[in-house]
C-alpha cells in the first residue's frame, strides 16, 4: 500500500513541475511514509514537504498545498489534509482496503512473502552446542531465534542456510572422554579419582552404562585410546540427543559442519597460510599471531601456541574463512552473549580479508530466568548445573517454548514462566493468538453447519465492510508484507510476535462485539471474507515461529 502511496505522490509531483507550481524537477529517491499513532491523523503521513522546501525555495506547506491540488481527484484518497508547518496526512478510500483482502485471499500462504532479499546467499549458523551434554534452555533461546530469523529471511526472498557448527575437536571433548572413562571404571567397582574439571552430571554415567553395554569394558587397553574411544561414543550419543531434541522443536538444519573435520583436511593449517600469504598474521615468540589491532580490534590474537597448538580462535579463523569461500555473501551466528568480547576480532579477520565487517552479523542470546508462578525454578538432577530445553519442552510444549523464546529481543533477558505458559487462558500470549486462529475455524464449522457457502473472491459485496473496526483489521493485514520484510533485514523475529499479538487482539476486539453469521446474506459473506483473510496472516505469521495452527482449543 506504501508503494501504491508513493507512486500516486511521484505523478503528483511531476504534475506540478510540469505546471510550474513546483520548480526543482528533483523526483525524490525516497518518499517517508509513516502510520500515524493517532488514526484520527489518517492512514499514512509524510513530511516531503519539509525535505523539499530547500531545493523549491518555498515554505513547506506551500509546497504541500501544490501537491494535495493534484491529489484532490485521485480515487485512492478519502481525505488529505495538511498538518503542522507541512505533514501531509492521507486517509485512503475503502475500496483500497478491500483491495488488500482479495490480495490475501489470492495470495493464500504466499502472502507477506517478497523478493527484497535478491536472492542475496545467507548462512545463519545456530545452536553450535558443544556435543558433551544435553541442551539447555540458554541454547533453546538460541536455537529459535535462529530458526526464526532463517525463516523471515527466507520469506523476504533471501537464499538461506542453517547450520550447526559441531565442536567436536579440542579439550572439551578430552573431558568428555575421560569422564565416561571414569564412570565406566566407577560401574566395574574400581574406585576413582574423579577429575575436578569432569564432567559431574548424572548423564555421563548414562553414556558409561551405554559405553559398557555396546563396546564392552575398554579393560586392558591403554588410557589413551580408552579415552579417545570415550570420546568419540560419547559425542556421538550427545548428538543424537541434541538432533532428537532439537526435532522436538521443530528445528531442521541444511547441514551439520564439524570442527573435527577442519583438522581431518587440513583446513585449518591452509587457511592459516592465506593469511600469512597476506600478510595478515606474524610470528613473534615462537607464537603465530593474527593482526587484528589495525583492523578495530584492542590487540592482536594468537593462532598457534609456543608449543605449537592451534588454539580455539585458529579453527573459529578458517571456519568463517572456509564459509565465505562456500559463496555466502553474508553470515549470521547466533551466539551467548558471553561471547560478546570475541565479535571484534572476527570482524577485524574479515576486514583483513577484504570483506565488510557486516557481512559477519553476530546475535547474541541473552538469559533465560526460568519461572515458576514468577518464583526461580529449577528442574532436574540429570543434566547438573542447568536446565535440560528437552525438560521444558516436555512439560508446556514446543509451540510454548518457541513463542516465549521470541517474544523479547534476543540481547534482553527473558523471564520464562512455566505455568503462564501452560495456561489456557488470555493471558497466555501464545494461547491468546493462536485462539484467534481457532475461533476463525470454529465460525467456518458453525457457517457449513448452518449451510452458508464460503465466499469465493470477486463474489463478495466488500462494501458491506463498512464498520470502522473492519477496515482496521484489513490495514492490520496490509502491514504484514512490510512487518515482515522489517524483521528480515533488521534480524528481528520478535516483531512477528509483536504483530500476531496486535492482530489477535484486534481481531477478538471485533469478534465480542459483532457478530459474523448475521441474518443479512452479503453481510455475512463479507465479514466471513474479512475473517478468512485474519486466518490466512496467522497461520503465514506463525509459521514464521515455527508455532503450529490449532483449528480447535
Amino acid at each position: 500500500m506504501k508503494e501504491v502511496l508513493r507512486q500516486a505522490i511521484k505523478t503528483a509531483l511531476q504534475q506540478c513541475y510540469d505546471k510550474g507550481t513546483l520548480s526543482s524537477g528533483e523526483l525524490p529517491g525516497e518518499i517517508q511514509l509513516e502510520v500515524p499513532k493517532n488514526a484520527d491523523h489518517g492512514d499514512f503521513a509524510s513530511n516531503l514537504a519539509m525535505t523539499m522546501a530547500k531545493a523549491e525555495r518555498k515554505a513547506p506547506r506551500e509546497i504541500a498545498e501544490a501537491l494535495v491540488a493534484e491529489l484532490a481527484d485521485n480515487q485512492l484518497f478519502d481525505k488529505i489534509e495538511i498538518a503542522g508547518p507541512g505533514f501531509i496526512n492521507f486517509r485512503l478510500a475503502a475500496n483500497c482496503w478491500y483491495g488488500v483482502l482479495d490480495q490475501v485471499m489470492s495470495e493464500g500462504d504466499q502472502y507477506g512473502r517478497s523478493q527484497i532479499g535478491r536472492g542475496t546467499k545467507i548462512q545463519v549458523e545456530f545452536v553450535s552446542a558443544n556435543p558433551t551434554g544435553p541442551l539447555h534452555i540458554g541454547h533453546g533461546r538460541g536455537a529459535v531465534v535462529g530458526d526464526a530469523v532463517a525463516a523471515v529471511l527466507q520469506a523476504a526472498g533471501f537464499d538461506v542456510q542453517r547450520e550447526y557448527y559441531v565442536n567436536d575437536a579440542g579439550n572439551q571433548v578430552k573431558t568428555l572422554g575421560l569422564s565416561i572413562l571414569m564412570r565406566l571404571r566407577e560401574l566395574l567397582g574400581e574406585t576413582i579419582d574423579f577429575p575436578e574439571d569432569g564432567y559431574q552430571a548424572e548423564y555421563v554415567k548414562e553414556l558409561a552404562a551405554k559405553l559398557q553395554s555396546e563396546k564392552g569394558d575398554l579393560k586392558g587397553l591403554d588410557d589413551a585410546v580408552a579415552i579417545e574411544i570415550c570420546a568419540r561414543f560419547g559425542v556421538e550419543k550427545v548428538l543424537d540427543w541434541i538432533s532428537e531434541d532439537l526435532k522436538a522443536f521443530r528445528i531442521q538444519f541444511d547441514n551439520w559442519y564439524s570442527e573435527k573435520s577442519l583438522y581431518d583436511r587440513n583446513m585449518v593449517a591452509n587457511e592459516l597460510a592465506k593469511l600469512k600469504e597476506k600478510g595478515l598474521s606474524f610470528e613473534q615468540d615462537n607464537a603465530l599471531w593474527l593482526r587484528t589491532t589495525e583492523y578495530g580490534d584492542d590487540k592482536d590474537r594468537v593462532l598457534i601456541k609456543s608449543d605449537g597448538s592451534y588454539t580455539y580462535f585458529a579453527s573459529d579463523v578458517a571456519y568463517h574463512m572456509e564459509k565465505f569461500e562456500r559463496g555466502f555473501d553474508r553470515v549470521i551466528d547466533v551466539w551467548g552473549a558471553d561471547h560478546h568480547g570475541y565479535i571484534p576480532r572476527m570482524k577485524a579477520m574479515l576486514a583483513g580479508l577484504g570483506h565488510p565487517p557486516e557481512d559477519l552479523e553476530v546475535l547474541l542470546i541473552q538469559m533465560v530466568n526460568l519461572l515458576r508462578d514468577g518464583q526461580p525454578f529449577t528442574m532436574g538432577k540429570r543434566s547438573g548445573n542447568f536446565i535440560t530445553l528437552r525438560e521444558v519442552i516436555d512439560e508446556v510444549g514446543s509451540d510454548a517454548c518457541r513463542f516465549f523464546f521470541l517474544i523479547r529481543r534476543c540481547d534482553s533477558q527473558l523471564d520464562f514462566d512455566l505455568e503462564l505458559a501452560k495456561q489456557q487462558s488470555t493471558d497466555n500470549p501464545v494461547y491468546y493468538v493462536q485462539y484467534a486462529h481457532a475461533r476463525v475455524c470454529s465460525i467456518n464449522r458453525n457457517a457449513a453447519d448452518a449451510g452458508i457457502a464460503q465466499p469465493q473472491q470477486g463474489e463478495v459485496d466488500l462494501t458491506r465492510l463498512e464498520l470502522e473496526e473492519e477496515l482496521a483489521l484489513a490495514k492490520q493485514l496490509a502491514r504484514f508484507q512490510e512487518m515482515v520484510e522489517g524483521a528480515a533485514l533488521h534480524y528481528e523475529p520478535h516483531r512477528v510476535v509483536f504483530y500476531l499479538q496486535d492482530l489477535a487482539a484486534q481481531f477478538h476486539s471485533y469478534y465480542n462485539r459483532q457478530k459474523v453469521l448475521v441474518d443479512d446474506p452479503a453481510t455475512t459473506q463479507a465479514r466471513l471474507y474479512l475473517i478468512n483473510c485474519v486466518r490466512i496472516v496467522l497461520a503465514n505469521a506463525l509459521r514464521l515461529l515455527g508455532v503450529s495452527t490449532p483449528e480447535q482449543m
